[in-house]
């Protein structure tokens, strides 16, 4: 039955109930004949907005106070995370560290922010290149006392940088590379656990490293890029085991392929090659894999959504596309 008629046999039903009641019936006798006719009938027009505002609420009671740090917020995947979870608890005295290089960025997307959800979001940018072990070693150290407590760890920042195929790989784009997919993101980790850890019961806070489908399926002329994902994936599995006695959640989310910055640096700011990589496809959008960090943060404390996969419906794996001519 649709909504109309749903709606239509309720109005007639209405009727009925009213017309059957005696002039002498009180408002009770009245609302308890109106009820259980109209229960039935409304119930499943009402349970599914029911459902998703009590799930959200849910999320958004979770986040209340919590401090949330998220690396490569400039842009992109980061950009995203960081609207998505102000959207989800924009009245729950919630803190984002936003960091990247283009710190300017950055304060553009906190004044964008408050201009959407008020004050009930707090947001700092923080310049940091987490390729500078120095600067990621000091990051705790050069926060504002009050934004410290960090609760959350979104380790997004990554890049990659050519096609290039053995032994024609650029040392330069191989360091960077590595210095910050692997080392940033791991120094980033160190700098950040010890918070959690040292909290009662064990230690509680969630680490969640953004992977990707390359750490998985190694191609050619991404040599260099599949090992720094796949070093990620290694580290975040080992680091989850070593964390089991305590209370830290420690999640990998592997993007497939998503339009982001991500193919212009990779081809040096040539946009027409970048363009050419979603030519007949409907890739991902930031938007779609920040609302999945957004809730693995969002569950409850047990619940751990450790590892997911995520691609568009045209991608069945690293190199398997269908694309529309």
């Amino acid at each position: 039955m649709n909504t109309r008629r749903l709606l239509t046999t309720a109005s007639k039903t209405l009727n009925v109930s009213l017309s059957t009641s005696t002039s002498t019936s009180t408002s009770t006798s009245h609302s308890n004949s109106f009820t259980p006719l109209f229960r039935p009938l409304f119930r499943p027009l009402f349970r599914p907005l029911f459902t998703r505002r009590t799930m959200a609420s849910a999320a958004a009671k979770r986040l209340t106070g919590k401090t949330i740090l998220v690396t490569g917020a400039s842009s992109g995947i980061g950009r995203s995370t960081a609207l998505e979870f102000a959207r989800t608890a924009p009245k729950n005295d919630l803190r984002l560290i936003l960091t990247a290089r283009r710190v300017d960025s950055l304060k553009e997307l906190a004044q964008e922010i408050k201009k959407e959800v008020g004050d009930g979001v707090k947001v700092l940018p923080f310049k940091l290149d987490v390729s500078s072990p120095a600067e990621v070693k000091g990051i705790v150290g050069n926060l504002p006392e009050e934004w410290r407590n960090i609760d959350v760890l979104v380790n997004n920042a990554g890049l990659v940088k050519g096609v290039a195929r053995a032994p024609e790989i650029a040392e330069e784009d191989i360091n960077v590379m590595f210095q910050t997919n692997v080392t940033g993101l791991i120094n980033m980790t160190q700098a950040i656990l010890p918070i959690f850890l040292a909290r009662p019961d064990g230690g509680h806070g969630d680490i969640i490293n953004v992977g990707s489908i390359a750490g998985r399926e190694p191609y050619p002329g991404g040599g260099i890029y599949c090992a720094t994902k796949a070093a990620v994936r290694s580290f975040t599995d080992s680091l989850r085991k070593e964390l089991i006695a305590s209370r830290v959640r420690v999640i990998e989310i592997d993007p497939g392929q998503v339009e982001t910055e991500f193919s212009v640096v990779r081809f040096y700011g040539d946009k027409e090659k970048a363009d050419a990589v979603y030519a007949g496809c409907e890739p991902l959008t930031p938007d779609d894999i920040a609302e999945i960090i957004v809730f693995t943060a969002t569950r409850r404390e047990n619940v751990v959504v450790a590892d997911t996969l995520v691609f568009p419906s045209h991608q069945a794996g690293a190199g398997i596309m269908h694309r529309k001519t």
